[in-house]
């Protein structure tokens, strides 16, 4: 997977004080987390971190987004093969997910309470 999500536009470092500071080495390693989880139930990402053998230029916090993406997708299509039916599976990728990740929220309040 190369779809970084650059369609969003150049990626930039205005406005970043909204997210959640970290440094790129602890950016890197919460990446590499998720690549771990996404390679375990779909298609393998691409070893293109910083210092990586098919490094592709983009920051580690990048990489967690982009990932943070694909894991999602790979998790809503595993719902969706996985359920008996398409109300269960509407149920669990919405209800049920958004409990679970208020759950999140209450546990690890982000820096971004409204969301």
């Amino acid at each position: 997977m190369d779809d970084h999500g650059d369609d969003f536009g150049r990626w930039v470092t205005e406005g970043t004080a909204d997210a959640a500071q970290r440094t790129e080495e602890q950016w890197a390693v919460i990446a590499g987390y998720i690549r771990h989880a996404a390679n375990k139930i779909g298609p393998p990402l691409p070893l293109c971190l910083p210092d990586e053998p098919q490094e592709c230029g983009r920051s580690a916090q990048q990489h967690v987004l982009a990932w943070s993406a694909h894991l999602k997708a790979v998790a809503h299509h595993l719902i969706e093969d996985a359920a008996p039916s398409e109300a269960r599976a509407a149920h669990v990728a919405g209800p049920l997910y958004r409990r679970r990740l208020a759950e999140l929220r209450a546990q690890a309040p982000s820096v971004h309470p409204t969301r």
